[in-house]
């Protein structure tokens, strides 16, 4: 059975991924930061058996060490989804100084650095056993930039560089690497933004994608991907924006 640790899984995204890959056979390790009930919600909600739920604040890198040695000491992972990511709103001629450092640490400390600090740790792991997968969620962002939010659009484009850098690093080794990059999604978190007209109309599909279809992304990634794809990343923001 492969056993996969999400980040963030307590809702949207995450829970979604967690739900898409128990349902093909996968023992889930489900991360959550501060959500217990709602991490408790998505646990039970997953079909099969062997899944745990596990807490962890991302932007402590002590925490993060003991987090994996705790989980893969006690039964090796085979594969780790980057999922945890935050999105600040901090546009650069509004927001005063203070606000505008506390959002780029904090930003780059969750979708970038931990993830970062996790994926050594799971690919030295993974590297001494000759195999396994990791897959980050990244974002359209990182190629068109947001002008309300810069700390996350530069966090998600040094996920992708990052993710591709340990790609040709680990892939001698039998670890493989892939990037799921959506445009918007229909989570709760964005409910009020996506039925914006200007959303939608930018949207070839006349919609968004939803959760359920970045999960489909990336258990392919996690169980089905070929080897040759390893330092890939897939676009999943339904030809909104091309490159």
């Amino acid at each position: 059975m492969t056993r996969v640790l999400v980040t963030g899984a307590s809702g949207g995204i995450g829970a979604a991924i967690a739900s898409g890959l128990a349902a093909r056979g996968a023992s889930i390790v489900l991360h959550y930061q501060s959500n217990r009930t709602a991490a408790e919600a998505s646990l039970r909600s997953l079909e099969g058996s062997g899944h745990e739920l596990v807490q962890a604040d991302l932007t402590d890198p002590g925490a993060i060490e003991r987090l994996w040695r705790d989980i893969d000491g006690r039964h090796p992972l085979d594969a780790l989804v980057n999922n945890a990511g935050i999105f600040p709103n901090h546009p650069p001629l509004t927001t005063d100084y203070p606000g505008w450092t506390a959002a780029w640490q904090r930003t780059l400390a969750i979708n970038l650095s931990g993830p970062a600090y996790l994926s050594y740790f799971a690919a030295r792991a993974m590297a001494e056993r000759s195999g396994g997968r990791i897959v980050s969620i990244s974002s359209r962002s990182a190629f068109r930039g947001e002008p309300v939010a810069p700390a996350y659009a530069a966090s998600k484009a040094g996920l992708n560089a990052f993710s591709q850098s340990m790609a040709k690093a680990l892939a001698p080794k039998g670890v493989y690497l892939f990037v799921v990059a959506p445009g918007w999604v229909s989570t709760a978190r964005v409910a009020t933004e996506i039925q914006n007209k200007a959303v939608i109309a930018d949207q070839p599909l006349g919609r968004v994608a939803t959760p359920e279809e970045v999960a489909q992304a990336v258990t392919f990634c996690v169980l089905d991907a070929p080897a040759s794809m390893t330092g890939a990343i897939l676009d999943v923001n339904g030809a909104s924006y091309l490159r």
